[in-house]
């Protein structure tokens, strides 16, 4: 036989069906990526019907497409958006169908104080182009008020200073509603303790306070490792008839978007916090002295 007829000879080189080689990749990739964090820009989102949610993750020189499956979607306490920076966990996965691979997200979190802020300054502005910060919304807090209600975790350090403040100053009468104050169950819940104080009747055997402090402790650093679930239909639903409110976060350089019709002062630290429903005019009594500016 000729040698230029000589079948080809296989070499050391294994021989892979596309089957097989892209089972190979598969099995390397979803082994050696099983847990990642990803930092990048959101970029088109996508939420068919089917409840998940579709996006890309990119920076200048990259594209990563993600999904989040509908029961991880509807658990997560921050909404993905368009343009907003984020910190993804999850894990690479391929689809050999289509020579593909994307992560699968399980958590997705605002990258940093910064741009969690500019998520809120957002919200902010839509919420603020539907009027609900308008001036002529706000209601007078009571100058006196018997009864406050305190919608907050049972079990913070918030609810704590708010007692000590109130029981050292202004001595009133305190509902406590207790709330999550961070993550998926957080909106849903504050929503509902307003709205469940708010359907009290006043002077009955359980009276509806006078006063509604919705409040969370742990200032920005707290906001950025797990924020609330910033949704604006719980502010839509604050608004209205009711008992007035005051709204506070703790921290120094905490700042957010107020949920009630009030926001609050924000002292430099929790601890000489001054309670903002008390007696304000110069001189007091001797039980309600006058605050110290």
């Amino acid at each position: 036989m000729d040698l230029i007829d000589a079948p080809d000879q296989p070499g050391n080189a294994p021989e892979f069906s596309v089957s097989e080689l892209s089972g190979a990749v598969k099995r390397a990739i979803e082994g050696g990526f099983s847990h990642v964090r990803v930092r990048g820009e959101v970029g088109r989102v996508s939420r068919p019907r089917s409840g998940h949610v579709y996006l890309d993750l990119k920076d200048d020189r990259a594209v990563l497409a993600g999904v989040i499956w509908k029961g991880q979607a509807a658990r997560l306490a921050t909404r993905p958006e368009e343009g907003m920076e984020v910190i993804a966990t999850g894990r690479l996965t391929t689809f050999p169908g289509q020579s593909k691979y994307q992560i699968v997200i399980e958590d997705i979190a605002p990258a940093g104080v910064g741009a969690l802020m500019a998520m809120l300054e957002k919200r902010k502005a839509q919420l603020a182009a539907e009027g609900l910060f308008s001036p002529e919304r706000k209601r007078p807090l009571p100058y006196l008020p018997e009864i406050i209600g305190v919608i907050t975790s049972p079990s913070g350090a918030v609810i704590r200073d708010i007692l000590h403040r109130l029981r050292d100053r202004f001595p009133r009468k305190v509902l406590v509603w207790p709330v999550a104050v961070q993550g998926a169950a957080c909106a849903p819940e504050v929503a509902r303790a307003i709205a469940g104080f708010n359907a009290l009747t006043p002077g009955g055997a359980l009276p509806r306070p006078d006063l509604l402090i919705v409040a969370r402790g742990g200032g920005a650093d707290r906001l950025r490792r797990r924020p609330p679930r910033a949704h604006p239909h719980r502010r839509r639903r604050n608004r209205g008839a009711g008992a007035p409110r005051v709204a506070g976060l703790d921290g120094r350089t905490g700042g957010t978007v107020s949920l009630g019709a009030y926001s609050g002062d924000q002292p430099p630290q929790s601890t000489p916090c001054r309670p903002l429903p008390r007696p304000a005019e110069a001189g007091g009594s001797a039980r309600h002295p006058a605050p110290t500016p």
